[in-house]
């Protein structure tokens, strides 16, 4: 009765009723300790899941396979590399089986933490690989920017004879678009139906859409819209509105816009796209009505967030945060940084930074919360650490310029894990080759 109510709250989110109802019961077993640490993870309390798995250890009671995939879950959504190390040391220790789902955890955790190797590593040796492993080992090289690994692995997957289902060709579309592979895509898009009996389902209707419009086909990506048998969603116009963006069609733009507000009007990212678009062509009469729309609805930008792990605890940033009990330390880091930029020869990219940010453009892009993050990195590692940091949005182009100029300045390799992909910068490049 207790382990059912425990598992009620940790289902429904109730998280500070959860945790007091858990620290009142008479007995914890293990499935008392599976239900908090879970509840946890999905409210993304990833130290306070980890301080209770600790807990649990000393209280002397053993984790099964749901305890090990709960926090490798959590390592893999905050980017927690070392203490995922951690957790897979801890499986084989106490020799809990690589089945199936460990070894897809496994693979996951690694893989969003840009830390392929390892993944591959435990791929291999995985015995019974089904269609979810496959899945998840082709979706990572894919946002990590490896296209033509992730399309070697899926040739790879059909030679062993596991079917593909609408998971896998997502993973391959993904990939495509990535690299600009545009014939690969098309042909992988077009075997869905043809030859292996799928539907396509809007998220595949979306990745078209995205090659074909960042490759500079916007007509063709128009067309697939037009021609879509299901209600284009968000993600379909999206990515038409982001291709706009990136090759200044502004006609094809309005026309996005119009859906997407039609679709959501709370969404503000996308009418804040609308806005730099308009700004790009030089129609300041446009941008000033997008902002007035923005304002009068109250539509907003969801703020950026960034988080880095050191020493097994997730430090999280936001914009211009002085939270941080090393914050002067990170704002002496960051204007070093940006001194040495200049001196680099960086100009700051002010075009994308959000309308209500007038008074100083160029001093708001060196607090984006990424840069806090990075900078956090670089005074509490050590020389040769690799940085890695995980983003709720995508990168700015400021950032991605600076942190890659900066990875060649500094001599130090960064991960960064954004909300679209994987950026691995290392002396002075970085692995999306600038492929937007």
């Amino acid at each position: 009765m207790h382990n059912t109510i425990l598992g009620g709250y940790a289902k429904n989110g109730e998280v500070e009723a959860m945790l007091q109802f858990f620290r009142e019961m008479p007995d914890r077993y293990l499935v008392s300790w599976n239900s908090v640490i879970g509840g946890l993870v999905r409210r993304r309390r990833i130290n306070e899941a980890l301080r209770h798995f600790h807990c649990m250890q000393i209280e002397n009671v053993n984790p099964n396979e749901v305890t090990a995939v709960s926090l490798l879950s959590a390592c893999a959504q905050v980017g927690a590399l070392d203490t995922g190390r951690w957790l897979h040391s801890y499986i084989d220790r106490n020799k809990l089986h690589l089945n199936v789902i460990i070894g897809t955890a496994l693979v996951n955790m690694y893989s969003k933490c840009g830390e392929l190797v390892s993944a591959v590593y435990v791929f291999d040796k995985m015995v019974d690989r089904d269609v979810v492993a496959w899945n998840a080992i082709i979706m990572r090289f894919s946002t990590n920017g490896q296209s033509q690994n992730a399309i070697e692995f899926f040739h790879r997957m059909e030679n062993e004879f596991v079917r593909p289902n609408d998971a896998t060709i997502l993973g391959v579309l993904c990939a495509c678009v990535h690299a600009g592979l545009v014939d690969e895509g098309r042909k992988c898009f077009n075997s869905m139906s043809k030859e292996l009996g799928l539907e396509p389902k809007l998220e595949h209707y979306g990745c078209l859409v995205d090659l074909l419009g960042r490759a500079g086909m916007l007509n063709e990506a128009y067309e697939v819209i037009q021609a879509m048998p299901i209600v284009p969603h968000m993600g379909v116009w999206g990515a038409l509105l982001g291709a706009c963006k990136i090759h200044g069609n502004v006609e094809l733009a309005e026309l996005a816009i119009e859906h997407l507000i039609e679709i959501d009007l709370e969404d503000g990212g996308y009418l804040a796209i609308m806005s730099n678009i308009y700004a790009n062509a030089g129609r300041w009469d446009d941008v000033a009505r997008v902002r007035e729309m923005m304002r009068e609805k109250r539509v907003g930008k969801l703020g950026g967030c960034s988080s880095i792990e050191i020493n097994g605890e997730i430090h999280e940033f936001g914009v211009e945060d002085r939270i941080h009990r090393r914050a002067k330390e990170i704002y002496a880091k960051i204007y070093e940084i940006s001194k040495r930029l200049r001196l680099a020869g960086h100009v700051a990219i002010t075009n994308e930074v959000f309308f209500d940010v007038e008074e100083d453009k160029e001093r708001a892009l060196h607090f984006h919360s990424e840069k806090m993050a990075v900078a956090f990195g670089l005074i509490a590692t050590g020389e040769g650490t690799i940085i890695r940091v995980v983003k709720n949005l995508r990168i700015c182009a400021d950032c991605h310029a600076a942190i890659k100029l900066i990875s060649g300045i500094l001599r130090r390799e960064r991960v960064v894990r954004d909300r679209n992909r994987f950026r691995h910068f290392k002396e002075g490049d970085c692995s999306c080759g600038d492929y937007w």
